[in-house]
């Protein structure tokens, strides 16, 4: 099952007009959520996109067809009454439905490129500002942009406990993938952990990046010593 369908959301409207849970929703313990920072980019400029975005057609389709969206989110939408709630409704569905919507919606945005690329510029800034509040600005830039090493896997791996599933989700790894490397290594956690990291780097190459990597750890609140201690 993907991960995207582990999660049913009706939605009531609260007197702002924006969406919210209504009383039925039900969310499933340990779902991944949406990165912290991408949540935070998409609030910053709803007004922007409600103004800017027709989520007819291609847009919630294209969420549709990836797994991001259900049919019953569809309708949902569908049936607001003007294009501002329906784009307000799909920012308030978005959040919930896992990491990799933020991406998938960007992916979305084909006939609207202008405001893809000012997601995209936003989504940096927040993430030098928070590099900042991390204490990470001692290290060099070529270093965060390198994909970790065999050794500093090793290092990360020997440091994570149950929440390793959750960062690498977030990276960009499968329930499938998680499955293979715990049927790969049965009998050793940390092995599983690193066959995973392993992978995210084999599969993502030069977009496996330290910095993503930290990125996904502040995510789930990891101890920032964690990432500290594998760079040493």
């Amino acid at each position: 099952m993907e991960a995207g369908h582990f999660l049913f959301s009706p939605f009531a409207f609260n007197k702002d007009g924006a969406s919210s849970p209504g009383p039925g929703a039900c969310v499933i313990p340990g779902f991944p959520a949406m990165d912290a920072r991408d949540k935070r980019v998409l609030r910053s400029l709803r007004l922007v996109l409600c103004s800017e975005v027709l989520v007819e057609g291609l847009i919630i389709h294209y969420l549709y067809q990836e797994g991001i969206l259900t049919e019953s989110h569809l309708q949902e939408i569908k049936s607001q009454a003007t294009n501002h709630r329906k784009t307000m409704m799909l920012l308030d569905i978005l959040p919930t439905r896992g990491p990799k919507a933020f991406r998938t919606f960007l992916d979305s945005l084909q006939e609207f490129p202008w405001v893809r690329d000012q997601l995209e510029r936003k989504r940096k800034e927040t993430m030098a500002e928070d590099l900042v509040g991390d204490g990470l600005t001692g290290i060099p830039p070529d270093v965060l942009k390198n994909p970790p090493t065999d050794q500093q896997i090793n290092k990360l791996a020997r440091s994570l406990g149950p929440e390793w599933e959750h960062i690498v989700l977030s990276l960009g790894l499968s329930l499938n993938d998680i499955y293979r490397c715990k049927v790969h290594h049965p009998h050793n956690v940390q092995s599983q952990i690193v066959a995973a990291f392993v992978l995210w780097r084999q599969r993502f190459g030069i977009k496996a990046t330290i910095q993503n990597l930290h990125t996904s750890l502040m995510a789930v609140e990891v101890d920032p010593s964690v990432i500290q201690h594998m760079l040493e």
